[in-house]
């Protein structure tokens, strides 16, 4: 629906693409690219980025790039850690919460 609202001219794309620096700096460098273009500038293809937070863990989570590093948290972890998946658009910096994942050893 948000979509569809930028493509209609109701809602501004400085609206829906506010992505943090950061997030868009782990799409570009570690972000695993898709073959989906973005929906809002159609410029980029989106990435894929998760982030992982909980008991000692930054405040700002981690970043995790593979599936094995994501294994690798879950084990080592002494509590719950959730996973939060976003796809993000480098180009635009669009981006939206695909999935939370919780993780426990």
């Amino acid at each position: 629906m948000l979509i569809n609202q930028v493509r209609l001219g109701r809602i501004s794309r400085t609206e829906v693409c506010d992505a943090h620096p950061e997030l868009i700096r782990a799409a570009k460098n570690v972000g695993t690219e898709t073959d989906a273009d973005c929906p809002i500038c159609d410029d980029d293809k989106l990435r894929i980025v998760t982030y992982v937070f909980g008991y000692r863990l930054p405040a700002s989570g981690r970043c995790v790039s593979t599936k094995k590093e994501l294994r690798q948290l879950a084990v080592h972890s002494q509590g719950e850690l959730t996973a939060y998946v976003v796809e993000a658009c480098p180009a635009c910096r669009w981006h939206h919460l695909l999935r939370v994942l919780p993780l426990a050893d």
